[in-house]
């Protein structure tokens, strides 16, 4: 035996660790880190809160009784991973759109948000849970009272002593502690708890490992190995059922490997961890493999711990214990407490998750109902509901753990740790039809699924649960042998006749049956109100439709200070600000208050089901919501399936709209491409034309020149100047054309350095005073005189504004032609522009895309009558892109055209 000091201290350091991990974790993943808390791994091990005090000690003890049949326990979960794209990624999508806190949240939420079916959930699935908390109870006590020098009469045994002196009695207060500390301490039901999940994973790793270390013991200190230790189990008679099947195992297997399939999603702890808790669907692929691997480890670790535990412990053991047994009786005290800490871990862990979710579910779905009718409640926006939530969410641990000491200490003193999990297995799988048939069937009823649970849940009471208080002495004991009244075909264990089965099959055979019958009779008969009818849309064709739909297909109206109010007293001043503040800003509005419509008010219910369930946020706002209606527009597009031809039709629609608009597109760029090849045509015929014209005079004037010897001297000099000018044109025409070339292949290394842009605009309006003087134009200087420092080749820049003041006067045809320069540092304070505007007849909104382009040329018989060659505005675009900057056509001038040069300022 091990002191009872000592195992209370290890273990209240571990249970202290535990909440020192959770704190910090909830403190990192507060600040943005802890990305472990949030990974697929760290999942997964949360899931292992499947591992129980029955799995952890039961499994042993199943073994050594029933044989090989306590695989079936990991069997069910591992085929309900393998299903997880088709089950457990759609209960996760609805869960998140939903912002579903429960399983009871969740079914009720799909029947119309009913507060009566969440209700008759919570119900059932604290009368279910309080057998396997129970369980617990027992287990921890049992092992305590196993290894303490202070232990209850009989090895393992429940004490028959007063209240303060039962072990049991202190461990539900250390757990319910516990749980309260740890559960409790943030209002939003939806929102993950990443400290009791990074608790949980790692209560997950300590479970695998004290109970491989057991195991290991049994193989290698108690044996030499796996050869020696089944030479020893062969010799052993009473282990012939580890590796004999029984006869008529077949049904008792498969309605244990359906048990436990349909508890991973069915059990509240179960749906909290593998549902509520999950952060990212991808997960879920990495808990299909790994989370099976966990189980088989636990599964091979059982079979050394039987052999050795039959072998080498005296005769009376208990099974269920032979993990602290054996090394207790072999005086590896180490071992001793590292066992009783993987059994701790293991009911600890149950405990705190199904106690969240129990209260989650008593809080919501019971009690905010029933204070939501009192007159401090009533009104919206007043009292705190805070406050009050998480008074009743911890009083609803403490009545958990209360009804789950009684069942403890009146009911189980004598059941193996296995039945009493399967009997809570056989309960919780009366969810089963109302859940599958809610997210694949849209024809069920909320009629139906209340009525096949009551039935359910009262054949499975009968036949299951009342036989377990059947001692000897009471009205029980009477019912189970003889029937009610006498009728011995309707007693619980063979009822209408049915007899010679197993109990536990026979009990879910019936209770089952009648249920599923029960859903889908009821449902065929009985319609679905129109927000039913929304529901089922959203929950089957998840994946096709979103959340949305319900938000455009409730016509609802409220006033937004009113729904702030509310907001506030569910979910505290400054949640509810910071839920308004979001909601606005994505409105783009720049106050706090967003505008209301129904999009807002069911974003807002959607918040407050995250705290109260989805039926209570229902019943709040509809208290100051006006004309509550669901539009038959939206009923049909949802719902009716004969819409499917219309909705096919709409996409066809839409995509011929997108390809009419795609067509007209091309129908442009072709049309663009046309203009553009006709500008080519006319650049390289006026090109030849301006090539062949002062190459032809050329040609003339030499030719006089050579055959003409008698020209005079002044005669001569006139031919060879016109002769100089047609060569200085011939020149300037293909520098030009090369000038462009190189600038646009970027094959020109300018000197940069920093100039005013002011000063150079001033030199090329100074360049261009003479060509201004000779068509009449007046030059107007409106440069403000503030330096425009900037990062240029000054000559380029230059020949960029005499470009630019040039066309402005030579298509100016103005009576008073005017050109005004200006310039300025921009409003962001990083771009200077220097503007070259003019009076005259401005650019024709036909000729603004293509102006640019080297093949342009204008249509307005001025520009035909000045134009050039057509380079100048690319050249000048070029050079400006090279340095950096842009050159635009402004817009909006009522005459006269403005060029923009920006570039960055230096």
């Amino acid at each position: 035996m091990l002191a009872s000091t000592a195992i209370i201290t290890v273990a209240g350091l571990y249970l202290g660790g535990l909440f020192l991990l959770a704190w910090v974790t909830d403190q990192r993943v507060a600040q943005g880190a802890g990305r472990f808390v949030s990974s697929s791994v760290s999942y997964t091990l949360s899931l292992a809160i499947y591992c129980t005090s029955w799995t952890f000690f039961g499994a042993v003890g199943s073994a050594v009784r029933s044989g090989l049949e306590y695989l079936t326990i990991y069997i069910g979960p591992t085929l309900a991973l393998m299903a997880w794209w088709y089950l457990l990624r759609k209960l996760v999508r609805i869960t998140k759109a939903q912002r579903i806190t429960s399983i009871a949240d969740f079914v009720s939420a799909r029947y119309g948000k009913s507060a009566s079916l969440s209700a008759l959930i919570t119900v059932i699935a604290v009368v279910v849970v309080t057998p396997y908390i129970a369980l617990q109870l027992k287990a921890v006590a049992a092992a305590y009272n196993a290894v303490s020098d202070h232990a209850a009469p009989g090895l393992g045994q429940i004490g028959e002593h007063n209240l303060p002196g039962d072990t049991g009695f202190w461990v539900a207060i250390c757990m319910g502690a516990f749980v309260i500390l740890f559960g409790t301490r943030n209002l939003g039901a939806d929102e993950r708890h990443p400290g009791v999940v990074a608790a949980i994973a790692l209560e997950s790793m300590v479970k695998l490992f004290s109970l491989g270390a057991v195991a290991f013991f049994s193989l290698y200190e108690l044996n030499d190995g796996v050869a020696d230790l089944f030479h020893h189990a062969l010799q052993s008679p009473s282990l012939q059922r580890l590796y004999v099947f029984r006869e008529g195992f077949e049904t008792r297997w498969i309605v244990t490997t359906f048990l436990s399939a349909a508890a991973m999603v069915c059990l509240p702890r179960q749906f909290q961890v593998a549902v509520v808790e999950n952060s990212d669907e991808r997960h879920l692929a990495t808990a299909s493999w790994v989370f099976p691997l966990y189980l088989l480890l636990v599964s091979l670790f059982v079979i050394p711990i039987a052999i050795a535990g039959v072998t080498r412990l005296p005769e009376g053991m208990n099974p269920d214990l032979y993990v602290l047994t054996l090394p207790l009786v072999y005086n590896r005290d180490y071992l001793v407490l590292l066992a009783f800490i993987g059994g701790l871990s293991a009911g600890t862990s149950m405990v705190i998750m199904a106690s969240i979710a129990l209260s989650i579910m008593i809080s919501n779905h019971l009690v905010t109902p029933l204070l939501l009718r009192l007159p401090h409640f009533r009104e919206p926006g007043t009292g705190d509901f805070s406050r009050t939530l998480l008074l009743v969410r911890r009083g609803s641990i403490i009545a958990i753990l209360t009804l789950g000491y009684v069942y403890y200490r009146t009911i189980t003193s004598s059941d193996p740790l296995a039945s009493v999990g399967l009997i809570s297995f056989a309960g919780v799988v009366q969810f089963l039809p109302a859940l599958l048939g809610g997210i694949f069937w849209r024809g069920a009823t909320k009629s139906g699924a209340t009525t096949g649970l009551l039935i359910g849940f009262a054949i499975w009471t009968y036949t299951l649960l009342l036989p377990s208080f059947a001692l000897p002495g009471t009205v029980f004991f009477d019912l189970l042998r003889d029937g009610p009244g006498g009728l011995a075909f309707l007693k619980p264990d063979a009822l209408f006749g049915l007899s010679g089965w197993d109990s536990l099959v026979h009990g879910l055979f019936w209770s089952l049956s009648f249920n599923i019958a029960a859903y889908i009779g009821v449902s065929i008969f009985s319609r679905q109100s129109p927000l039913e009818q929304l529901q089922s849309a959203i929950f089957v064709g998840i994946f096709e439709r979103r959340a949305a739909n319900v938000d455009s297909a409730l016509q609802r109206s409220a006033h937004a200070e009113d729904l702030l109010r509310l907001t506030q007293s569910i979910l505290g001043h400054e949640r509810a600000h910071r839920i308004f503040r979001d909601y606005a800003r994505r409105q783009g509005r720049k106050d706090d208050l967003p505008i209301p419509n129904p999009a807002l008010i069911a974003y807002v219910e959607r918040q407050l089901a995250s705290s109260v369930g989805a039926a209570s946020a229902r019943t709040l706002v509809s208290r100051i919501v006006m004309g509550e209606t669901i539009t038959v527009e939206a009923v049909i597009s949802i719902l009716d399936e004969t819409q499917q031809a219309i909705r096919y039709s709409r996409e066809l629609e839409r995509k011929s709209t997108e390809l009419e608009e795609t067509a007209e597109k091309l129908r442009r760029a072709n049309e663009q491409l046309r203009r553009l090849d006709m500008m080519k045509d006319d650049f390289l015929s006026r090109v030849s034309h301006e090539l062949r014209t002062p190459m032809t005079s050329i040609r003339s004037f030499a030719e006089i020149l050579v055959n003409t010897p008698e020209v005079e001297t002044a005669q001569t000099r006139r031919f060879l100047q016109i002769i100089q000018q047609e060569s200085e044109r011939l020149t300037r025409l293909l520098d030009e054309i090369l000038d462009l070339n190189r600038v646009e292949n970027d094959q020109i290394n300018w000197p940069v350095v920093i100039a005013d842009a002011g000063h150079i605009a001033r030199q090329a309006m100074a360049a261009m005073a003479g060509l201004a003087k000779s068509h009449g134009a007046q030059l107007v200087d409106a440069l403000d005189g503030t330096p425009l420092p900037v990062r240029v080749e000054a000559d380029r820049l230059q020949q960029v504004f005499i470009n630019l003041i040039s066309n402005a006067i030579r298509h100016n045809d103005s009576a008073t032609p005017i050109v005004w320069v200006e310039g300025g540092i921009a409003g962001d304070g990083k771009t200077v522009e220097v503007r070259v505007r003019d009076n005259g007849p401005g650019i024709d909104a036909e000729e603004r895309d293509l102006l640019f382009e080297k093949f342009s040329r204008s249509t307005t018989e001025r520009r035909k009558r000045y134009g050039g060659s057509g380079l100048g505005l690319a050249i000048s675009r070029s050079i400006v892109q090279r340095l950096g900057g842009r050159l635009v056509l402004l817009e909006g001038a009522e005459r006269g055209a403005t060029f923009a040069v920006r570039l960055p300022s230096a």
